[in-house]
């Protein structure tokens, strides 16, 4: 499945999302983008590229037509000889403190959601947190409270803590989500929460 596949199947399922336009061509984008909102972030969608910053795939902070035109040729140029279904066009995320939301089907015990500090560093500090589905509140504040970086979800250093509600909301909703589809697996990477709310910015399942 390609991003605006995963996407498409959140929206079903009502996740809200920050919003966002494939475009095909660099007129296209920078239409979206006016359409949308700047700033906006430009993110390669390829069925033959996994982890898209790796290839230089993805453009942040994007302020006016220009730097988008300079954006877009950029990710196309770094994908080259690489199967391109387009760029995605999306108005860029809250700042604040970036987790995965995850998940998996084991062939013993079911489906089983992971917490854990997310972004671009997730496989090398592994702080993660998991519980089987079913889940209830309770198993949710045990999971925020085994992490190792969960100071930073109470506000560490002058910050506001995260909204707890919409992290409890989303896991219980992601869980249900999981076991309604069937995935196999599932990682939205990075959610960005702040003491308001949240930002789902990335997706990627299989079933």
């Amino acid at each position: 499945m390609t991003l605006v596949e995963d996407f498409a199947l959140l929206e079903k399922h009502g996740f809200t999302l920050l919003p966002y336009r494939l475009a095909k061509s660099e007129k296209e984008a920078v239409g979206a983008a006016k359409k949308i909102g700047y700033p906006v972030a430009l993110k390669i969608v390829s069925p033959e590229i996994e982890h898209k910053t790796d290839v230089g795939g993805v453009k942040v902070n994007i302020r006016n037509d220009e730097s988008l035109a300079l954006a877009y040729r950029d990710i196309v140029q770094s994908a080259a000889g690489k199967k391109i279904d387009g760029v995605l066009v999306q108005k860029m995320a809250r700042k604040g403190v970036e987790l995965i939301i995850g998940g998996k089907k084991d062939p013993q015990f079911g489906h089983m959601m992971v917490l854990g500090l997310g972004g671009i560093y997730v496989e090398i500090f592994r702080d993660v947190s998991a519980r089987i589905c079913p889940l209830v509140g309770s198993d949710v504040e045990e999971m925020v409270s085994e992490l190792k970086s969960h100071p930073l979800l109470e506000g560490a250093r002058g910050k506001k803590p995260v909204n707890k509600k919409a992290l409890q909301q989303l896991i219980l909703k992601a869980c249900n989500f999981m076991q309604k589809e069937d995935i196999k697996e599932m990682d939205l990477n990075p959610v960005v929460f702040d003491d308001q709310g949240c930002d789902i910015v990335d997706a990627r399942f299989s079933r």
